[in-house]
């Protein structure tokens, strides 16, 4: 025992220094990352984080022999007991995060986001092997025969890519949107409807990682609705963006796309998951796609769902909901602004200055100048700003990078706006730039920005906070100590 507190002990104060240097010291600028709130990391840590409720929807033929069992809970099927509480969090989640969305239909059980975009390219698969009128058949080997996306070299994700989740799914017939010639992060629309005519894609995966501005769903929508017996699947990975996902920037489901994926925790202020939404209602003739999503979520992907971090997930969304508007209107514009003032600074800024450089919350820097994209992204480490490299288009290997990747939602949370930026932008200047040591004044400026906010707030998290850890440390004297200290708090 004394063997195993003095090591714990040891992994506990590695924890705390890392948690007080990410958290209090250093300025997180990963735009894949953010920091959820307290409230929402002690519902992730609460009572059905460990626990299963695997369901599926009840088929007509399954009713009767159900009825009377107790496992029916609206038309699900559940297999385990204990379930009420996780059936009633699922179904509001359904509920919550379609009202953000705007999506009639919302499957919350995928893990991860690359989880939900492979649980959509089985069902686009099963889908069109059942020879829906109109959508293209799949090829002699049973897959798609024709797919669109973002090249992997200009941004596009991973898991869109024939060698990534779409690996045994597609044939080799994969074709990239074409990028317009003075800007290569945006798409040319004009070309990629000339491409459509010529291919006619299976589907169509809108989104990338590298993503700086919104993407042309509606004027595909437009076009091929004019197009005589052909309709692919129109899907829309919105990993990057599902946080600023509206008005200020694009609303895909709106706009056209069939489907929309991604994961709850970059620009979405969630936990680590991932989430499926459309409007495919019962009358819909793509009806059996969302019914294959639903199959292919479980028992296709996942049995357990994870449910403590759907739990927070569900807090997650009632707060973003509130303070959507808000949110979003100041990481557009801190984005903006912090792109702005990097170009004053002497950084170049990719995106094209007349676009503003960026609609998003990501800003990328060309740094080949002054040195290797790993080695820029080490230098800004020691000088405590966290930050991405990123192979630009044009760069022979990811493995020699020209560029950093930045986003700023999570330090919007933390406080920042417009103005704020400019001082970090001169630091990015002289790290990367003048090669200057200036970590403690990084920390320094960093004390400024300590309280999240676009959450539920500190005093009023504190009422709730203390009956949460009793419940999930019963018969703990220390802990119900801790718990009234916070009362007190």
């Amino acid at each position: 025992m004394d063997q195993l507190v003095k090591d714990l002990s040891a992994l506990i104060s590695k924890t705390v220094e890392n948690n007080l240097w990410r958290q209090r010291r250093c300025f997180n600028l990963i735009p894949s990352e953010n920091t959820a709130s307290l409230l929402v990391k002690l519902c992730e840590i609460s009572d059905p984080s460990g626990r299963y409720a695997e369901h599926k929807t009840v088929l007509k033929k399954e009713i009767e022999a159900l009825t009377g069992t107790g496992a029916l809970k609206g038309d699900q099927v559940y297999y385990y007991q204990g379930t009420d509480f996780i059936f009633d969090v699922e179904e509001k989640l359904k509920t919550t995060f379609g009202q953000y969305i705007g999506a009639s239909e919302v499957e919350t059980r995928p893990i991860s986001g690359q989880m939900a975009n492979e649980i959509v390219f089985k069902a686009t698969v099963k889908f069109l092997a059942s020879k829906q009128e109109g959508f293209p058949q799949l090829s002699a080997s049973g897959r798609l025969a024709s797919v669109m996306n973002n090249s992997l070299n200009y941004g596009g994700h991973l898991s869109a890519q024939p060698f990534g989740a779409l690996f045994n799914f597609a044939e080799s017939d994969v074709v990239n949107f074409p990028l317009e010639e003075k800007n290569s992060y945006k798409i040319d629309t004009q070309k990629m409807l000339e491409l459509v005519e010529q291919h006619r894609p299976s589907l169509m995966v809108f989104g990338k990682s590298m993503f700086l501005h919104p993407e042309p769903v509606r004027s595909l929508r437009q076009h091929i609705d004019g197009m005589a017996g052909y309709r692919p699947v129109i899907m829309y990975d919105a990993a990057h963006v599902m946080g600023i996902l509206g008005p200020g920037f694009q609303d895909p489901l709106a706009e056209g796309a069939d489907v929309v994926t991604g994961s709850t925790h970059k620009t979405f202020f969630g936990p680590q998951r991932g989430i499926i939404a459309a409007n495919l209602p019962k009358e819909s003739r793509m009806r059996k796609l969302w019914t294959e999503i639903n199959a292919r979520a479980f028992p296709g992907s996942t049995s357990n769902h994870h449910l403590g971090t759907q739990l927070a997930m569900l807090a997650a969304t009632m707060e973003m909901n509130y303070f959507k508007a808000d949110y979003q209107k100041q990481v557009l514009a801190n984005a903006r602004a912090f792109a702005a003032y990097c170009a004053a600074s002497g950084i170049p800024v990719e995106g094209g200055e007349a676009e503003g450089y960026t609609r998003t919350h990501q800003v990328i820097i060309r740094v080949k100048a002054y040195g290797d994209g790993k080695e820029v992204a080490s230098r800004l480490e020691a000088n405590n700003i966290v930050t991405n490299y990123q192979a630009l288009p044009n760069d022979a290997t990811f493995y020699h990078p020209s560029g950093i990747r930045m986003g700023v939602s999570e330090m919007t949370r933390f406080g920042m706006k417009e103005k704020d930026f400019e001082p970090l932008a001169r630091f990015l200047a002289d790290i990367i730039i003048h090669k200057k040591t200036v970590a403690k004044e990084v920390a320094q400026y960093r004390e400024h920005f300590q309280t999240m906010g676009y959450c539920l707030p500190p005093e009023e998290t504190m009422k709730v906070a203390p009956a949460l850890l009793e419940s999930i440390f019963p018969n703990h004297g220390y802990f119900q100590s801790c718990a009234e200290a916070l009362r007190r708090l």
